[in-house]
């Protein structure tokens, strides 16, 4: 399979990172490969608000299994691998969804909502179309319930040194509960890494609580 590009974004380390694309608006940049480095590539691709992001999930190391535990489903029950958008698949691809923000003089593209870790390899890029890829009587089955999901986040002032946009991801990313969802011990210290910025936090009930920034 061609890599045809790679993503670069905050996300170094897959902790913490939206379980789902669109859940939080961070800027992330796709840098095509020298081969396919060209703006006839991606001619009139301005047009379109919305891309299709086809890539590999790079700390899969190739294991899958037919069945897996979704967090979601609080890492007790199970369900086939094929209705569920686990990392550890036979083929170990993503799909994800993501805004189109701008395209730069030298071709890169400038997305938001990416839920990909850095350097994570893209192997197609496709236009999103609404009036096909649109369903509006789509069901979502056992993920229903959680489409309004978030956590209150406290001590959010221990950011205010960084960057207002940094800061922002941060929170947003907090609110999503990073956690397996079968972790509830609100006195485990968690870390997140995002842009070089190391944030410890807990978490009781629907609340985080920002401890350490460094």
């Amino acid at each position: 399979m061609i890599k045809v590009a790679h993503i670069e974004n905050g996300f170094t380390d897959k902790f913490g990172i939206p379980r789902q694309s669109g859940r939080v608006e961070n800027l992330s940049k796709i840098v095509f490969e020298k081969e396919f480095k060209s703006l006839d590539a991606i001619r009139r691709l301005g047009e379109f608000s919305h891309l299709w992001l086809i890539f590999g999930f790079t700390k899969a190391d190739g294991k899958y299994s037919l069945t897996v535990r979704p967090p979601r489903l609080g890492g007790n029950e199970k369900v086939g691998v094929f209705a569920s958008r686990s990392p550890f698949r036979p083929n170990n691809l993503g799909l994800s969804s993501v805004k189109l923000v701008k395209i730069e003089k030298d071709g890169s593209l400038i997305v938001s909502g990416a839920d990909l870790l850095n350097g994570t390899p893209i192997y197609d890029i496709k236009p999103y179309l609404p009036f096909t890829d649109c369903h509006t009587d789509a069901t979502s089955g056992y993920a229903t319930e959680f489409v309004m999901y978030k956590l209150k986040v406290e001590n959010t002032e221990l950011l205010s040194g960084l960057p207002g946009e940094i800061a922002g991801d941060i929170i947003a990313c907090l609110s999503e509960d990073p956690r397996p969802s079968y972790q509830e011990d609100c006195e485990r210290v968690y870390a997140m890494d995002y842009s070089g910025v190391n944030v410890s936090f807990t978490v009781d009930n629907d609340t985080v609580k920002i401890i350490k920034v460094k």
